[in-house]
């Protein structure tokens, strides 16, 4: 098989969940748009977020639908023997049920409770009381996440003090002016240099939940200064965000699959 296809529906897991569904990493990703806007003094609803993504996110489905298509042909590696020692992985019919029951259990919960706290829990809970795993392992699976979550605090602290400097310097307000003027009443052409801004920021940090602060601080108004729709305006700062982190060479939707289907060299 085509590892290139392996690698986009690895992408494709990774990303688009979180850009339209309001659960998990999609909940922290919506709720830093939605912070965006509030810090730009324009509040949106939450639930409007993912109402906005809806398009975009379709790109997601017809991009992995392409490549399907494209990668289809089987490909032949030049294999090496792998570094570390190969563990094989048993995976049985009962570990499937209990992760889909884990999903289904972190979903209703969180979905009734509105809090994202209780969904986690409700989905460890089901993990420890099933016995699938030993406690051990499951307690080290957890730290790696708090590691992943701790770093992924840090920068989007980072990200929002970077944004509220620019805020408090009234910088943003002479970027605005100077989009405008080159753009001038061209709305394609304003959209396309808010991706490309979009783009190259998140390229650079390699985060979308990051990135959000410092787009939103940009985008919003810039696309108000431009008469854009707020439904417009979630969308292109949703979009930016994901798509930069999605081709972001210091993103783990990179890092992640070209360092597992590499690892034989």
């Amino acid at each position: 098989i085509d590892r290139r296809l392996i690698a986009m529906i690895i992408g494709f897991g990774l990303c688009f969940p979180y850009v339209l569904l309001p659960f998990g990493f999609g909940h922290i990703f919506h709720e830093i748009i939605q912070k965006g806007f509030e810090k730009a003094h324009h509040p949106i609803e939450f639930n409007m977020i993912w109402k906005a993504m809806l398009i975009p996110a379709s790109g997601y489905i017809i991009g992995l639908i392409i490549a399907m298509f494209y990668y289809r042909k089987p490909r032949t590696y030049r294999e090496t023997a792998a570094q570390e020692e190969e563990v094989a992985v048993d995976l049985k019919p009962s570990v499937i049920i209990v992760t889909v029951v884990a999903i289904l259990a972190t979903f209703l919960v969180q979905m009734f409770s509105d809090s994202m706290i209780f969904g986690a829990l409700a989905g460890v809970l089901v993990f420890f009381i099933s016995g699938i795993y030993s406690w051990r392992k499951l307690d080290d699976q957890f730290v790696d996440g708090i590691k992943i979550m701790a770093y992924i605090g840090v920068v989007i602290l980072t990200a929002n003090g970077f944004a509220g400097v620019m805020n408090a310097t009234g910088d943003i307000e002479k970027l605005v002016t100077g989009l405008t003027t080159i753009s001038g009443d061209n709305l394609l052409v304003s959209i396309v240099l808010m991706y490309l801004i979009g783009l190259v920021v998140t390229l650079g940090i390699g985060s979308s939940f990051a990135t959000i602060p410092i787009l939103a601080a940009l985008f919003i108004p810039f696309g108000e200064a431009m008469g854009m729709s707020t439904m417009a305006l979630i969308a292109l700062i949703g979009t930016a965000s994901a798509l930069g982190d999605s081709g972001s060479p210091a993103s783990d939707s990179t890092l992640g699959p070209t360092a597992g289907l590499n690892v034989d060299g």
